[in-house]
């Protein structure tokens, strides 16, 4: 959130031996109706991130609940979005959260950008599911949601084959949005502006351990999404033959190359890249100094840090310079990042280790995945960390301190040196992970979540988030946005024994502002919400 002179008024309300408010809000006039029945807590202003202590949060069970509340975005984000409103125990995996979420750095994509969410989890968790392989992908290098559907861009390495990119229509079903290249693959995606942006590449497969590509057409190439299966050329990035990351950071896109030499470009619009220096580091065996390659992308207070595979360290960018942050232990390379109660952990090749960015050459170890070698693709989900691996293609979820928790091997494929679950993203109220060299999807689900996934435009917005017996609701500016298949959600116990905290939480903090922000012990109606959307956070 933004750093303002603290204005925040807490107001908690008395209840009568019915359960009312003694305390009433000011009626909506217009509408008659009363906002203040079932009102638990209510605060007007929330102008820098805040906790309120456990024993003053409102205790909600397992009955129907409600939170609104206004939500400024801000436009060019120097940051990632984070959470309005969450209480949840990582350690026994209770709670809830209003979240605006971004993801940046799960390897080479930005697979999830300002989506609303609102989730509940009590400790329950689905198996991993199969959905499909797209095309004849050898994995799918690159995913991300836009406008409401997940897009997974592909590596298929024959001869007559090229990457694609391919809509998710449910079960085992992908539609083909077809090839915006003749390259072996489709390597990077990210919403910018509301359009999809893909960066296409040649994948050396022979990296993987596997045989080489028979397509020998260079990539390196950066395409926008037109619908259907059209596609608009956005320019060749210069000396590059494969995009290594996409991002965006204060309003404008990114790319970064995956193979030397080393390149970091910014999109100037009309087919148009500046190139940008690059980091230096010195060869440790001719003492020289040397370009480095910046490859995955990530957006983190206030700059874009990037990873490299020349010597393991990750550096930071602010728009004009670079500034090295340390190596992550003995590591050759940095594969991946996600932002985790407000920080910022990074994957690891060889060690198969995650660290966490405590400050410049400050990094903190948090443990090994198992006996793995690969911590690739990184992510939140409903306020579980989870991340994907090699050799053996599995997934483990983060446990605290230095422990993780194998959930699964996804990667099955026998005979082969090297599986890898490459890359996430966040769709349907359900996580995501890509696999090589099967090609397949697979999908899993923490608790229930509902999301709107549509990039949330600048300025003020009302929210509304609802848990009623059987399902979550979500609503924008008065209308209902999206909402969960029915479940038992009377059954999910959401008290944590946490504290409240408004702006921050375990998505991180907001980048935003919050206003009147309130808590119901019932559902609210759909006039009711309407009538919310109808104030002014400014008045």
């Amino acid at each position: 959130m933004n750093c303002r002179p603290l204005l925040l008024t807490v107001l908690f309300l008395a209840f009568s031996a019915d359960g009312q408010a003694e305390t009433p809000l000011q009626r909506d006039a217009q509408n008659s109706i009363e906002l203040d029945r079932g009102l638990a807590a209510h605060w007007p202003q929330v102008s820098e991130p805040r906790e309120i202590p456990a024993e003053e949060v409102p205790e909600l069970g397992q009955g129907d609940f409600s939170i609104a509340t206004w939500v400024k975005v801000d436009d060019e984000l120097d940051r990632l979005t984070g959470d309005l409103l969450c209480r949840y125990d990582a350690r026994t995996r209770r709670g809830y959260h209003l979240t605006l979420k971004s993801s940046s750095g799960v390897t080479s994509n930005q697979p999830n950008a300002r989506h609303l969410q609102f989730g509940i989890d009590d400790d329950r968790a689905t198996e991993w599911r199969d959905c499909g392989r797209p095309g004849n992908a050898l994995f799918a290098f690159s995913m991300a949601v836009h406008e409401g559907s997940l897009f997974a861009g592909t590596c298929e390495p024959e001869k007559n084959e090229s990457g694609r990119v391919y809509r998710y229509a449910g079960d085992h079903e992908w539609i083909d949005c077809g090839a915006p290249d003749q390259s072996n693959a489709v390597t990077a995606m990210a919403v910018h502006q509301d359009k999809l942006y893909v960066g296409t590449g040649k994948y050396r497969v022979a990296g993987s351990a596997l045989r080489e590509s028979e397509n020998l057409v260079l990539g390196g190439k950066v395409f926008r999404y037109e619908g259907g299966t059209r596609w608009t050329d956005c320019g060749q990035l210069p000396q590059t033959e494969a995009v290594g990351g996409l991002v965006v950071f204060r309003g404008q896109l990114y790319a970064s190359s995956l193979y030397k030499p080393a390149g970091f470009f910014r999109y100037e619009g009309q087919g148009r890249w500046t190139a940008l220096p690059v980091p230096e580091g010195i060869d440790p065996q001719t003492q020289n100094k040397e370009p480095r390659r910046v490859v995955p992308l990530t957006v983190h207070d206030g700059h874009i840090y990037a990873g490299s595979y020349d010597g393991g360290h990750v550096y930071r960018f602010d728009g004009d310079r670079w500034t090295n942050c340390g190596q992550l232990g003995d590591n050759t390379q940095t594969y991946s990042f996600t932002q985790y109660q407000g920080q910022m952990y990074v994957g690891t090749w060889p060690s198969g280790r995650v660290y966490r960015f405590d400050g410049i050459d400050r990094w903190t170890d948090v443990g090994r995945l198992g006996e793995e070698l690969e911590v690739m693709g990184m992510m939140v989900h409903n306020g579980r960390l989870i991340a994907g691996t090699l050799p053996l293609g599995e997934v483990y979820s983060y446990e605290g301190g230095t422990a993780w928790k194998q959930l699964a091997r996804l990667e099955l494929t026998p005979d082969v040196k090297y599986r890898r679950v490459w890359t996430m993203a966040e769709h349907d109220g359900q996580a995501f992970a890509s696999t090589l060299p099967s090609g397949k999807i697979f999908a899993y689900s923490a608790g229930q979540q509902a999301a709107w996934e549509r990039s949330i435009s600048p300025g003020w917005h009302a929210i509304a988030a609802v848990k009623s017996a059987d399902r979550l609701t979500l609503y924008v500016d008065g209308k209902q946005v999206a909402q969960t298949p029915p479940f038992d959600a009377a059954s999910f116990e959401v008290d944590a024994d946490q504290p409240l905290r408004l702006g921050h939480g375990t998505n991180g903090p907001l980048s935003g502002e919050l206003a009147d922000v309130r808590i119901y012990r019932r559902a609210l109606g759909v006039a009711e919400i309407a009538a919310l959307a109808m104030t002014s956070p400014e008045e």
